[in-house]
C-alpha cells in the first residue's frame, strides 16, 4: 500500500499560504496530456479554491478541489522570478 506524504489539512494550509500569489498549476488531463499556465490563486473556500489564469482566452476549469492536488491531478506551485 502505498501511504500518502500529504493530507488534506496540509494542502489546505499550502493554499491559504499561497492566497493572492501568482503561481503556476499543472493539469493532468489523462493520456499523457497535460496544461500549465501562470495564473492568481485568488478565493480560498473550505472545500475548493479558485484560479485565474492570466490568458483571458483560456476556457479551462478554475475552481479545483484538495483532493484533486492530493490524487495528483492538479500541481500548484508559486510563481519564480
Amino acid at each position: 500500500m502505498i501511504k500518502a506524504t500529504s493530507t488534506i489539512n496540509s494542502i489546505k494550509e499550502m493554499i491559504r499560504g499561497l492566497n493572492g500569489q501568482n503561481v503556476t498549476v499543472k493539469l493532468n488531463l489523462g493520456r499523457n496530456k497535460f496544461v500549465t499556465f501562470p495564473a492568481t490563486l485568488n478565493g480560498v473556500y473550505p472545500s475548493l479554491f479558485t484560479v485565474s489564469p492570466f490568458d483571458k482566452n483560456f476556457l479551462g476549469k478554475t475552481a479545483y478541489s484538495y483532493s484533486e492536488i492530493l490524487c495528483g491531478r492538479v500541481k500548484i506551485q508559486p510563481k519564480t522570478r
